[in-house]
């Protein structure tokens, strides 16, 4: 069991495992950046360590200044939250090699994993389908990935081989615009990662994007708490994620889930993931794209119909104790659905806007929970992600859940910056959404970026 865990992160996600920690009697220690000192999350800690100015990295991808930390404090552990340090397998090595637990996966597996080309290979072998594509043969040769394109047929997606969150990823349509697209896709991709190799996927046109939620021993348990929609996407990142995924059957859900079990055992996975798939309804098929080895922004979803913490899950996991559902999987009641509400504003192509919240009021009620580190008088600093606060709903039906975050979203007040609570106000109000007609690219095509 562990007894002191240093959160190597910040904002919500930081008060999320402060919380965890204390409902399971562990002492948690808040990293900060001077930006941060003042924070909810840092005053909600037992204690806290200032690790360095503002800019991430000088301070939260500092892995010196947060190992020292943890070895300051005298943590049995740290614990990444997403972002950040949470998918180096480089950092989860020097924590095993100071002594310190890490609360997810092990190096291996994150390494494995995090090059997305290595980890369609596994899925490959592990019998998971994948979309028709390039695979392990990312590369830098816009020729050789051209070539590979005409063989595959277009539409096609040019994605970093080390990376993801939309970065060094782009669609092509027509052969004469790929060389141009795959110079972006692999100078993108080279500036976010470090490394400029990319492939090729035939693109699966008007996709849903659905993950399955995992938590696994590597040994014994490999277990799932169902899928989450994530298609409602603008840029490839995600604006509205929910559980279960309209118009699954249950026999495809099922295959879902069982494929993602199948990677999770060939990898001997450990801790909190995700299995990523595209879904294409139309010919009720899946494949695999990516995991992510590490709790997502979304799980909040997961938790309201299952009832199970899945942070106090990572926290057991990694303390070396039994997955509290082992034996006796959760019934899943229900419909949840979370929406993001960020610093942006919408009508200016979605560009941040830091400063100080001036008015903070959040909705409450039945079925709706809300999580953030945000007040009247917070300071949004323009070094870090925008997001304000996560506002998730449950209901008895798909169609309660989004009436009920309607008007959790209606009800709320924020002062001082814009938001983009208007933007998801005309996802949730839109007829197509409602009826389940949504995609990976239906943000765009409806023109509700504006």
């Amino acid at each position: 069991m562990l007894k002191r865990v240093l959160i190597a992160n910040r904002g919500e996600i930081a008060l999320r495992v402060v919380r965890a920690c204390r409902a399971l009697q562990i002492e948690s220690v808040a990293v900060c950046s001077e930006a941060d000192v003042a924070s909810m999350a840092v005053r909600a800690a037992d204690r806290f360590v200032c690790i360095g100015p503002a800019p991430s990295k000088q301070s939260y991808l500092n892995a010196d200044a947060v190992i020292g930390a943890a070895l300051l404090a005298k943590a049995d552990a740290i614990h990444p939250g997403y972002g950040f340090l949470a998918e180096n397998s480089g950092f989860a090595a020097r924590c095993e090699k100071a002594g310190l637990v890490f609360v997810g996966p092990d190096p291996q597996s994150i390494s494995l994993m995090a090059e997305k080309a290595r980890a369609r290979q596994c899925a490959i072998e592990a019998g998971v389908p994948v979309v028709p594509g390039s695979g392990g043969d990312a590369t830098t040769d816009k020729e050789a990935l051209a070539q590979f394109a005409d063989t595959i047929g277009y539409p096609v997606m040019i994605k970093a081989a080390a990376g993801g969150g939309g970065r060094g990823m782009t669609k092509v349509d027509l052969p004469e615009d790929f060389e141009q697209q795959a110079l972006k896709a692999i100078t993108e991709a080279r500036g976010a990662f470090g490394d400029g190799r990319v492939y090729v996927e035939k693109c699966i046109e008007n996709a849903r994007h659905v993950e399955v939620q995992v938590l696994c021993d590597g040994k014994n348990d490999y277990l799932h708490l169902g899928e989450r929609d994530c298609s409602v996407q603008r840029r490839h990142q995600k604006l509205i994620e929910e559980t279960p995924s309209p118009g699954l059957s249950s026999k495809l859900r099922d295959e879902l889930c069982a494929a993602a079990i199948k990677l999770c055992r060939a990898v001997s996975y450990r801790n909190a993931g995700t299995i990523e798939f595209l879904v294409d309804l139309a010919v009720g098929r899946f494949y695999f794209i990516e995991m992510n080895t590490r709790i997502q922004v979304e799980h909040p979803v997961t938790e309201m119909v299952s009832g199970i913490d899945l942070v106090a899950e990572q926290l057991r996991i990694a303390g070396g104790e039994t997955i509290s559902f082992a034996g006796s999987p959760p019934v899943m009641r229900g419909h949840s659905i979370e929406c993001r509400i960020n610093a942006e504003d919408p009508a200016q192509g979605f560009m941040p806007t830091p400063g100080r919240i001036e008015e903070f009021i959040m909705p409450g009620g039945p079925g709706i929970r809300v999580d953030t580190q945000c007040e009247t008088g917070t300071v949004i600093p323009p070094f870090y992600d925008s997001m304000i606060a996560k506002v998730i709903a449950w209901g008895a039906t798909r169609d309660a859940a989004i009436d009920r975050l309607i008007g959790a979203l209606r009800a709320t007040k924020i002062k001082g910056v814009m938001t983009t609570i208007p933007s998801a106000l005309k996802i949730l109000e839109h007829p197509e959404f409602r009826e389940g007609k949504h995609h990976t690219r239906w943000f765009e095509q409806a023109n509700l970026q504006h």
